[in-house]
């Protein structure tokens, strides 16, 4: 995989410290490199940039504030920032930006290579999430199955099957519920892909967007079930396998 990137630092030595990286890295591919936030923003819009790495003291617009006017416009959803400088008192700043990695001045080519190799993992998990998935989760008999993993962020999360409580479709997204958690995990994944990897002993899709843990729900009837403190209906395509089960109850 190769990463399209960009370099913007005011430092002619700094930047071309950075240059040097990454045309040392065979991962990564220079688009152009910068000394402003203004002429780097106009490439951003115009070519297709994986990362960023961005100082952030620099005249005009620092790179906390161009990081916060990508976001907001969403200038290629997927760009991410590794930001550099020599001030550690940015670091909370960069990372309520989502930045990907915060490189410290002066920093050695292994540090940079660390980052890089972050940055891969992350654009691995976004263009191939269910292979990189399956790297990790490896096929094993429907009665040994006791977790599963989900890509979360950039970031692969370990979920007890035990855990969940009931999945809902959000598009290209799911929710999970789980009991040990308040709020729901926000993977990206399908509905189609979890209905798979999920034991059909234990979890059944009822609805075109619910898939339900079978010995969480609490009460039913031929056309819906009750599951911790929600009601959700059987729809007409999954009703057959659904009253077979529903049936094993009397």
């Amino acid at each position: 995989m190769i990463l399209q990137c960009i370099a913007v630092d005011d430092e002619p030595l700094a930047l071309q410290i950075i240059v040097s990286y990454i045309e040392q890295s065979p991962s990564l591919s220079l688009i152009g490199q910068f000394s402003n936030a203004i002429e780097a923003l106009k490439t951003i819009h115009e070519q297709d940039i994986d990362l960023l790495f961005l100082d952030i003291r620099m005249p005009d617009i620092n790179g906390i504030e161009l990081a916060k006017i990508v976001e907001q416009y969403r200038v290629k959803g997927n760009l991410r920032i590794i930001f550099t400088t020599a001030f550690d008192q940015y670091a909370l700043d960069g990372y309520k930006v989502d930045a990907l990695d915060y490189l410290l001045k002066p920093f050695s080519f292994l540090d940079f290579n660390k980052s890089v190799a972050k940055a891969l993992g992350y654009f691995e998990l976004i263009r191939n999430p269910e292979q990189e998935i399956r790297k990790f989760s490896p096929p094993i008999p429907e009665a040994e199955v006791a977790y599963i993993y989900l890509k979360f962020e950039y970031q692969l999360v370990r979920i007890a099957l035990d855990d969940i409580i009931y999945i809902e479709s959000m598009k290209d997204y799911v929710k999970v519920y789980r009991l040990s958690e308040d709020k729901p995990l926000l993977s990206l994944t399908s509905m189609k892909s979890l209905e798979e990897k999920l034991p059909s002993n234990k979890f059944m899709r009822i609805h075109r967007s619910f898939i339900v843990s079978l010995d969480k729900i609490k009460s039913a009837t031929k056309n819906s079930v009750q599951i911790d403190k929600v009601t959700i209906t059987v729809t007409d395509q999954y009703k057959e396998n659904f009253i077979a089960f529903f049936q094993g109850w009397s």
